[in-house]
């Protein structure tokens, strides 16, 4: 029973960071779409709204469509142009693809492991069921 109940938080530990790739994925992916849509020339001088916080926002004008601050991680921002900005985010949407493939076969190892432990625990209480209804039968006999 204890290693069953490891694999089901295993699994659900595997599930929940399966979850976070996906969504760190579809953030790449947005970022590289942005940067493609954005470095279009004629979105020179547009207005837009720039955000402070999650829910605040202060008009902006965009002066220079050929360059983008990218969040590197761990707080760090690096000048890139449009091109190298698109790079950079299809480099770690390629990585977290790779990541979650190798992610989805350790998921479907541990599931058939999970399912060989049902199994046998199945058959044992079966096995055990069996002879106690034996028992008593050659117990009256």
């Amino acid at each position: 029973m204890e290693v069953k109940q490891q694999l089901e938080q295993e699994l659900d530990h595997l599930a929940e960071s399966f979850q976070k790739l996906r969504q760190a994925q579809a953030k790449f992916r947005d970022c590289s779409e942005t940067v493609k849509k954005a470095s279009k020339a004629q979105n020179e001088d547009k207005s837009m709204l720039v955000p402070l916080t999650s829910s605040l926002y202060v008009p902006g004008k965009m002066t220079d469509v050929t360059t983008f601050m990218v969040d590197v991680g761990t707080g760090y921002y690096v000048e890139k142009q449009a091109d190298d900005a698109i790079k950079f985010f299809d480099k770690k949407v390629a990585t977290l693809t790779k990541n979650l493939t190798d992610l989805e076969g350790v998921v479907n190892s541990k599931t058939g492991n999970l399912r060989a432990v049902e199994d046998t625990l199945k058959r044992k209480v079966a096995e055990q069921q069996q002879q106690q209804q034996q028992a008593p039968a050659t117990a009256s006999a």
